[in-house]
């Protein structure tokens, strides 16, 4: 999918509850939030036990978090999951964002989100034994960073939401003797690849 028009991507945010299952057998939800624009992944956080209460309280959270980066959004896609209570849409109906509804079994209304939804499941939910929240909370984390640090995304000119795209090398003599460094994250599930100064 190309980048959207700056004047759409800058409106818009994408939530979605994904789920996973630790060794014990317990169910976990993570909320997730991506900004169309950055394509920069939030994590608010995962509960076995997704109550409204929990829900309003992650979403207040998130809004702060958004005020103080000064996102401009205006809209924020979800499904019409069980999970989302009434209180979640008033909260950010208070911080001047608008709810839209994706349609019934229509992932792709929310495709951005569904994408980055996908390399979650592939990179780290299914290869990972997640023991209990604590040690997937920690997960997320290292793959919050993973894509908003490091991976760089074809949507936004294959930069990285958190850091700019470095000026190109052109000289000849510093191409011939580059060196690339690899970095495992998670035990060796995430690899970072950067030029050796």
């Amino acid at each position: 999918m190309g980048r959207l028009p700056g004047s759409q991507a800058d409106a818009l945010l994408a939530c979605d509850f994904p789920e996973t299952v630790t060794l014990t057998g317990a169910r976990l939800y993570v909320f997730a939030v991506i900004d169309h624009a950055s394509r920069r992944i939030r994590i608010p956080g995962a509960t076995a036990h997704p109550s409204a209460s929990w829900v309003a309280q992650a979403t207040r959270n998130l809004v702060m978090d958004l005020e103080d980066v000064n996102c401009r959004a205006r809209f924020l896609i979800r499904d019409r999951d069980g999970k989302f209570p009434t209180l979640f849409d008033a909260v950010f109906a208070d911080a001047g964002i608008e709810v839209v509804l994706s349609g019934v079994r229509m992932p792709r209304m929310n495709a951005v989100m569904e994408r980055r939804v996908q390399p979650c499941r592939r990179e780290l939910l299914d290869r990972t034994l997640t023991w209990d929240q604590r040690h997937l909370l920690h997960a997320l984390q290292e793959l919050e960073r993973f894509p908003n640090a490091h991976r760089p995304h074809q949507g936004i000119a294959n930069a990285r939401p958190s850091n700019p795209l470095p000026p190109p090398i052109i000289d000849p003599d510093r191409i011939a003797c580059l060196e690339v460094r690899r970095r495992d994250r998670l035990g060796g599930l995430l690899h970072e690849y950067e030029h050796a100064a």
